[in-house]
């Protein structure tokens, strides 16, 4: 059968079940039955048993323990309002650069994608805090709606990353050496954030307004800075624990992700805040979260068997490789591609729907699998800030109150500056691949 109809079916029926508004994994599932039944003749006896495999199957990978249990350790340092004292304790570090305060949105945003894993939870968590003061002082509520958006999105891309974890297992790379990848090209892009923040606040000083009532002695900003190293030890303490022993090899992204758990409910309980409310709240949105993408992930196994079945990702590559395009120019078309239809859907479906096709094409034009993880996340990063379902978007609504067009508009440099960083990593792979090099 030829490999356009096949392709222009199961893309006609993706469209038909998720355009209808379906669940993600039962729009999944039903693409993948009707696709074997109307292409294969597959009864539906034989489905099941395909089905039930990869379901048992997914129920066994050790390696998925690890998505709920970072969801969770996220959720109870959010709960615990630990965004708060890291706030406190970055403000005294960057009151002397351009750009001040604002600072404290890409700072806080990667430290605290180092422990939750998600780019909502991170914009949610540090928007809540630094919005409020940096509005009272002042700043410039553009540039500051703009960098959290941006900065937000480090909660994919930064390790410990919850789509890292799902593409380590779609695509069966080393989880550990994906986290290793990711930490170059994050600490790139939140440098960059940083760098477009001070050339702003340089060209204009007033987007950064000065405040008069701090400064003071020598004597005062030792104290200050003393009280910001208090008020940020614990979550650097977590985060130094957590991928300390991922990247020491002591510990799996799983255990780690344990550990980080039992390190933040103690933390929790020696600052007075764990509660029988807290306990409840997190697990109940751990299990909401986890639910989810855990169905999700068979879903998109079982449309990907079903792929398989139809030799549908082979032959494409085959087809797309007998063009004989440069593989920078289909890597520009794969970008674009990514952009655009991360502009209708959530990180986590568009990687598990499209991954199944695209992975083997990318390998056949000689991309590595592991960089290409990187890559990917930084293109699905910049569909959170592009609407119309831009998920940081949507939660930086809710925190200023402000319309999605205002907030798509302040987020715009942020998503060019992405789209550089995107374009730097692949001219320059190493950037990604040097880290996991050096590992076992």
């Amino acid at each position: 059968m030829e490999v356009l109809i096949v392709a222009a079916t199961v893309l006609g029926l993706l469209v038909l079940f998720l355009g209808s508004g379906t669940w993600i994994f039962a729009g999944l599932l039903g693409v993948s039955i009707v696709s074997l039944s109307l292409l294969l003749d597959f009864d539906l006896h034989r489905t099941g048993v395909v089905l039930s495999s990869i379901a048992l199957r997914a129920s066994r990978a050790w390696e998925l323990s690890a998505i709920p249990l970072f969801i969770w350790m996220g959720e109870i340092l959010f709960k615990a309002d630990f965004s708060s004292r890291l706030f406190r304790g970055l403000a005294p570090l960057v009151d002397r650069l351009p750009g001040r305060l604002l600072h404290t949105n890409v700072l806080g945003c990667t430290i605290f994608a180092a422990v939750s894993g998600s780019s909502a939870a991170t914009t949610a968590t540090i928007g809540r805090i630094t919005f409020t003061e940096l509005s009272r002082r002042g700043y410039s509520t553009k540039l500051a709606v703009g960098s959290l958006a941006g900065a937000g999105s480090l909660g994919l891309l930064i390790p410990p990353s919850i789509l890292m974890i799902v593409y380590g297992v779609l695509a069966e790379v080393s989880i550990t050496k994906l986290f290793a990848a990711g930490i170059f090209p994050g600490l790139l892009l939140a440098g960059f954030f940083v760098a477009w923040v001070m050339i702003r606040c340089v060209l204009d000083p007033s987007l950064a307004p000065a405040d008069q009532s701090e400064g003071g002695s020598k004597r005062n900003l030792l104290r200050v800075l003393g009280g910001s190293v208090i008020d940020l030890a614990p979550i650097m303490c977590l985060i130094v624990t957590v991928l300390g022993g991922i990247y020491s090899g002591l510990v799996t992204p799983s255990e780690a992700a344990a550990v980080g758990c039992a390190l933040s409910l103690l933390m929790t309980a020696l600052y007075g805040k764990l509660s029988y409310q807290l306990m409840r709240d997190s697990l109940l949105e751990t299990v909401v979260v986890s639910s989810m993408i855990l169905s999700i992930l068979v879903a998109a196994a079982f449309l990907s068997t079903a792929l398989g079945y139809l030799h549908l990702p082979q032959d494409l590559a085959i087809a797309i490789a007998g063009l004989g395009l440069h593989p920078l120019v289909l890597l520009a078309a794969i970008a674009v591609f990514y952009i655009l239809i991360g502009m209708i859907m959530d990180g986590v479906s568009l990687t598990v729907m499209t991954l199944p096709i695209i992975l083997p094409i990318i390998i056949a034009a000689g991309f590595d699998p592991l960089w290409f993880g990187v890559f990917l996340i930084i293109l699905v990063e910049m569909g959170q800030v592009t609407p119309p379902v831009g998920f940081n978007l949507y939660v930086l609504q809710g925190v200023t109150g402000k319309s999605l067009a205002w907030v798509a508009r302040a987020a715009s440099p942020f998503f060019l500056l992405m789209c550089a960083a995107a374009a730097v990593l692949a001219a320059f792979p190493k950037i990604a691949l040097f880290l996991p090099s050096l590992m076992k």
